[in-house]
């Protein structure tokens, strides 16, 4: 017994010491670090996002703050056909369309159904508990003269309240309302007094005065005057919106725009916008407690935008864009695939984008503001996104051009801050995997009012330039892996920037760092592989 006890001892001192070998071995490894957790992460790909992965049932929404619990509507099971009240294919239906959603809603509520075939119509505003559905070859084709979008209604054009045309298909002040089904939706054709009227030369700021009462904002198009686009679909001052299915092609203008709503839920949608200007996918523009789900978005501008107000009319109105979740969903082309304004007077705040795919899109994840916007976004929450783009991976833009906003978009000098002065802070990104960018980390920022709090983790990084930044104050970058065929970081005015568990896998294994601006301090390199820039000097930035 005593021998067969020194034998299971021996057994478990050698178990023992070849466990501390290993340990060792692995401890003292010189082989590069592991591939950060955004590659081991579940990040979808793009053929398990998007309107052909559409589930019939909400999932229970979890985000980094309150959400409500998001369901689908219901509406009494009584139905209208557009043809019961005498619509005939080709023959504009505006009226007839217009009456059917105004009966169903004095009936109680229910279903107006737009039947396979083509309908020509202008403007129709839809009224509470009224579910607008578009059978399955069920063709809308909207008109492209201004007449048939008269009289002027209450609407928002690009974060400005006005008197124009609204959207095509439009709703004020309505409850429980609903577009769905998998028919198509057409936007005004060319050639059209739509388009040929459309407001141009100078941005809307300049146009309307923000001291003019509203009620005088009218732009109506009458003797070839001009007007301001209308939307493809915009509810404004709406609550519980529910848009599902339903493919737009070839909007004026934005194209799936709340105003002013609260608890919407867009899913499912497919949108083609490539090569109209301005042909934004979904504007969320001063509304709370919003869904977006499973849709694809292609656009001629950008694809999934958060909005709430421009400059002194917005800060006049006051109303943020907050708790959104956009998820599972698919941006294509377009100038970006997640975009927080330029109109940020209300405030952008508590934003949760996860499990997205960007492809073959401009920019990733893009943030817009202006000197003169106000406002700002904050508590913005990026999760588990696979892009390949055409631009840069993380753009801020917080200067903008000349040509809309004159002598402010010059960095320096630096003004005094007021009312107007927008910011950006406390935004997240982590489990990310760019396959493919022109650059991974682009900042804009404005002097007095840097961009603050970022924080990026768990990357896989593919890009052609690296990180350029201007006044930006606790930026960190940790646990990823960054291959990229340039080397240089370039920080202008950058404060508490920490590099931690980097791995650059750049051009002869050599960063390359210029710094510059007398606010610059306290820049770190922190158990990165190269583990700091060449002639990493001891100056102020560093100590």
């Amino acid at each position: 017994m005593q021998n067969r006890l020194d034998y299971s001892n021996i057994i478990g001192y050698s178990a023992h010491l070849l466990w501390l070998v290993l340990l060792l071995s692995t401890s003292c490894s010189t082989s590069p670090p592991s591939k950060p957790s955004a590659a081991k992460a579940t990040i979808p790909t793009k053929e398990q996002v998007g309107a052909l992965r559409l589930p019939i049932d909400i999932a229970p929404v979890k985000a980094p703050f309150v959400v409500p619990q998001f369901k689908k509507p219901s509406f009494p099971a009584y139905t209208l056909s557009i043809t019961e009240r005498g619509a005939q294919p080709g023959a504009k239906v505006t009226q007839t369309i217009q009456a059917t959603i105004d009966a169903v809603s004095q009936h109680g509520g229910g279903t107006v159904l737009i039947p396979a075939g083509k309908w020509h119509t202008g403007r129709i505003s839809l009224k509470s508990n009224v579910n607008l559905h578009l059978d399955a070859g069920a063709e809308l084709y909207f008109s492209g003269e201004v007449e048939d979008y008269r009289p002027a209604v209450f609407t928002r054009n690009e974060g400005v309240e006005v008197m124009s045309l609204g959207a095509c298909i439009y709703a004020n002040g309505q409850e429980n309302i609903a577009v769905t089904g998998s028919g198509r939706l057409i936007g005004p054709m060319q050639g059209g007094s739509v388009r040929k009227q459309v407001m141009e030369g100078d941005v809307v700021e300049n146009i309307i005065t923000a001291s003019m009462p509203v009620a005088e904002r009218v732009y109506e198009g009458y003797n070839g005057s001009p007007i301001f686009l209308p939307m493809f679909i915009s509810p404004i001052n709406c609550r519980n919106v529910y848009i599902e299915g339903i493919s737009l092609e070839n909007t004026a203008f934005w194209n799936i725009v709340p105003v002013y709503c609260d608890g919407v839920i867009i899913r499912g949608i497919t949108v083609n916008s490539v090569g109209i200007p301005r042909g934004d996918g979904i504007d969320v523009e001063s509304s709370r407690n919003v869904l977006i789900e499973y849709s694809t978005l292609s656009c001629g501008d950008d694809c999934f935008t958060i909005k709430a107000g421009r400059g002194e009319d917005g800060l006049r109105v006051n109303k943020p864009t907050e708790n959104v979740v956009v998820r599972y969903c698919l941006a294509r082309e377009g100038h970006g695939g997640i975009t927080c304004g330029s109109e940020t007077a209300g405030m952008i705040r508590n934003l949760y984008v996860h499990d997205c795919v960007f492809d073959n899109t401009g920019v990733g994840i893009r943030f817009k503001t202006r000197r003169p916007r106000g406002g700002g976004g904050e508590n913005l929450t990026y999760e588990r996104i696979r892009m390949n783009l055409k631009d840069a991976a993380f753009n801020w833009d917080m200067l903008g051009s000349k040509t809309y906003v004159g002598e402010l978009a010059v960095r320096l000098p630096a003004r005094s801050i007021n009312p107007l002065t927008p910011h950006f802070a406390n935004i997240t990104a982590k489990d990310i995997i760019v396959e493919n960018a022109s650059q991974f980390v682009k900042v804009n920022a404005i002097p007095e009012t840097p961009l603050t709090h970022v924080v990026l983790e768990n990357l896989d990084i593919n890009a052609k330039k690296l990180f350029t930044a201007a006044d930006v104050q606790d930026f960190t970058v940790r646990n990823a892996t960054i291959r990229t065929t340039d080397a240089q970081i370039s920080l202008i005015d950058a404060r508490n920037v920490l590099f931690d568990k980097v791995q650059f896998i750049v051009p002869g294994a050599t960063l390359v760092a210029d710094v510059s601006g007398e606010k610059s301090a306290d820049i770190r390199f922190k158990d990165c592989t190269p583990n700091k820039p060449a002639s990493w000097q001891q100056a102020a930035w560093n100590q």
